[in-house]
C-alpha cells in the first residue's frame, strides 16, 4: 500500500449493511476511533464480521489494482443504503468518453426546458464527419449530408460512444462551457469538461483537460438515479441508453452473472509508449434485491493488453458485486 490513501473505513453497525460508511482518516486515528467508539458487547460479532468483509474487499482492491502497473481509481455506493467504499478518492483521472454521460444529462436538460426536442432533426453535414475518429454514424453515412433525430445522435454517443455525434451534441447544448456549469451547477465540483472529442484528437495533452475525480461520477449516478433533476422522461431515455450500451464488454459486465443488468458507460484512450491514459467503465449494477450499486473505476497509465486492462475493470466489479450481494456472516 503506498501512502496515497485507498479510503479507510470506519464504520456504523446495521443489519442490512455490506459495505461500510466511508471516512477518510489516518491508520491511527481509525484504531483510535474504533477504541472509543467500540461497538456494544452485544453488536460485536456483527461489527467484526462488517470490518472482515471491509478490509476483504479494499485487499482485493489494491491486489487487482496493482495488477494494472498504473493508477486505479475506484468509487463505489450502494444508492439505497449509501454504503460506501474508494481507492484514490482524491486523484484527477482523464475521462475520454464517461464524459458522454454528463453531456447526455446538458443535452437532455435543454429538452426539458423547451430548447430542444427528442425528435428535431438534426443536420450532419460532410464537414462533420470526421475520418479518424471512432463513429458508427460515419460508418452508416460516410459523406455526411444526413439529417438525425436527436434521440438517436445521443443513442449513438451514449450506447456505441460516437464521437461524431458527441461533438454535434456539444455544440446544441451550448459548447463545452455550458455544459461544464451545468453539471457544477448540480453541485459535482470535482470534473472538468473543457474540450470535444474533436479537440482531444487535434493534441495528445488536450485529453487530460477533460478529468473527473472517481466520486464526481457516484454523484452524477447518484443524481441519475433519485430523478429529481430531470424530466421523468429524459431520465428513462438516459437509463434506456446507458443499459444499451454495446462497447467494453469486458469491463463492469465482463465477470458479472449474465442475467444482471448495468448501466454504464465507458472510455478509452490511445496509447503512447505502450502507455494507455484512460481505460475506465462507470455505471449502475442492479442487484438481485433491488438496490443498485454504483460502480467507477478509472484506469490510467496502465500497460498490457486491451483484454488485460479490461479485466481489471471487470475483477473490480466483481468483487464490489460479490461484496454486495453476500449474505450476512
Amino acid at each position: 500500500m503506498t501512502a496515497e490513501r485507498i479510503a479507510i473505513i470506519g464504520y456504523l453497525a446495521c443489519k442490512s449493511f455490506h459495505f461500510m460508511k466511508l471516512r477518510y482518516l489516518p491508520a491511527a486515528a481509525l484504531l483510535a476511533f474504533a477504541a472509543c467508539n467500540g461497538p456494544a458487547p452485544s453488536s460485536q460479532k456483527t461489527a467484526k464480521n462488517q470490518q472482515t468483509n471491509a478490509d476483504s474487499l479494499r485487499l482485493q482492491l489494491a491486489n487487482i489494482s496493482a495488477s494494472a502497473g498504473g493508477r486505479v481509481g475506484v468509487a463505489i455506493m450502494n444508492l439505497d443504503t449509501r454504503d460506501t467504499l474508494s481507492q484514490l478518492p482524491d486523484s484527477a483521472f482523464a475521462m475520454q468518453s464517461t464524459y458522454k454521460f454528463p453531456i447526455a444529462m446538458a443535452v437532455l436538460h435543454q429538452v426539458d426546458l423547451g430548447r430542444l426536442k427528442l425528435d428535431q432533426k438534426v443536420h450532419i453535414t460532410p464537414e462533420m464527419v470526421a475520418p479518424k475518429t471512432y463513429s458508427p454514424l460515419r460508418d452508416s453515412f460516410p459523406k455526411g449530408n444526413v439529417d438525425l433525430p436527436l434521440s438517436r445522435l445521443i443513442g449513438l454517443m451514449v450506447s456505441q460512444s460516437d464521437n461524431i455525434a458527441c461533438d454535434a451534441l456539444i455544440d446544441l447544448a451550448g459548447g463545452e462551457a455550458a455544459i461544464n456549469d451545468y453539471i457544477h451547477s448540480l453541485g459535482v465540483k470535482d470534473i472538468s469538461i473543457v474540450a470535444s472529442e474533436a479537440k482531444m484528437a487535434a493534441s495528445w495533452d488536450v485529453q487530460f483537460t477533460n478529468w473527473c475525480k472517481p466520486f464526481a461520477f457516484i454523484e452524477l449516478l447518484d443524481v441519475l438515479n433519485k430523478g429529481k433533476v430531470l424530466s421523468k422522461t429524459s431520465n428513462e431515455f438516459l437509463w434506456k441508453a446507458l443499459k444499451e450500451t454495446t462497447t467494453g464488454p469486458g469491463r463492469i459486465k465482463g465477470l458479472l452473472p449474465k442475467d444482471v443488468v448495468v448501466a454504464h458507460k465507458t472510455g478509452s484512450s490511445g496509447s503512447r509508449d505502450g502507455v494507455y491514459p484512460a481505460t475506465n467503465d462507470i455505471g449502475i449494477i442492479f442487484l438481485p434485491n433491488g438496490q443498485k450499486l454504483a460502480l467507477v473505476v478509472l484506469v490510467s497509465n496502465a500497460k498490457g493488453s486491451d483484454a488485460d486492462r479490461d479485466d481489471v475493470i471487470a475483477k473490480i466489479a466483481q468483487a464490489a458485486y460479490d461484496a454486495a450481494v453476500q449474505p450476512q456472516q
